[in-house]
């Protein structure tokens, strides 16, 4: 028997990286598992990769009627939540004060911050007492990263929501905590490079960051979720799980 066997999982940001590593492990400890994205070819993908206890709903975070649509799916197909991992979110390098547009601050907030907060705040009505929400928080949010201050900024927000949040869903049975990686070998970050070519030399150059040298693999990252989203952390809640390879506590 997994660790969820018999629960339900919600994940956003499913189709690659840490998003689709933590729906694979929730389907490999017994979890049905909603999978999230805005990239239908991807998703569907991944919900073929992961077998049939995966459901592709493709979904914009950022978007309160697609929210509101993803929810009612769950509903109609009969199931509540036990775990909410809301993990959408993006960002981009090089977005230093003085060439900042609001367009640029009002894509990165509308996708990590107001779509996390209505994700969560919409999933309350289907989650079951003695469930877990998991946030994807960010290193950077502990660290002077020049051009990724809204970034570093959405992330330090939602770190102070699963704060409040920790202690506003207590008294329903709720668990909230946020997972930190830290470097992460994935198709997002290598996304930030200008040149795809530079890809490699980018994730070379973040490792450099870690005391282990290294990035990390997103299913080490999956592993730090699967513990927050389990029974494993009963009591574990309103806390930063850091997955960081020790960049923040070791290279402050």
């Amino acid at each position: 028997m997994g660790q969820l066997t018999d629960k339900t999982a919600l994940v956003t940001g499913a189709s690659t990286g840490i998003g689709f590593a933590a729906a694979e492990r929730f389907v490999a400890e017994g979890a049905c598992v909603y999978l999230t994205g805005r990239r239908e070819q991807e998703l569907e993908s991944a919900a073929e990769a992961l077998g049939d206890r995966a459901t592709a709903i493709q979904n914009d975070v950022s978007d309160p009627e697609d929210l509101d649509r993803l929810f009612e799916r769950i509903a109609d197909d009969g199931n509540r939540l036990d775990i909410v991992f809301a993990n959408a979110g993006g960002g981009e390098a090089g977005q230093p004060l003085d060439s900042l547009t609001p367009e640029a601050f009002d894509h990165t907030f509308g996708i990590n911050v107001r779509g996390t907060v209505f994700t969560v705040q919409k999933a309350l009505p289907l989650l079951n007492a003695g469930g877990s929400i998991v946030l994807t928080g960010s290193s950077s949010a502990r660290r002077g990263i020049v051009g990724f201050g809204v970034y570093s900024a959405t992330k330090a927000a939602l770190r102070q929501f699963s704060r409040v949040w920790a202690a506003e869903l207590a008294p329903r049975g709720l668990r909230v905590n946020t997972v930190v990686p830290g470097p992460t070998d994935t198709p997002g970050l290598r996304g930030l490079a200008e040149d795809p070519d530079q890809a490699g030399e980018l994730v070379d150059a973040l490792s450099s960051s870690t005391p282990l040298g290294r990035a990390a693999d997103p299913a080490e990252i999956a592993n730090a979720v699967l513990f927050l989203a389990s029974d494993q952390s009963s009591f574990i809640t309103g806390s930063e799980l850091f997955v960081d390879g020790g960049e923040v506590q070791v290279y402050p």
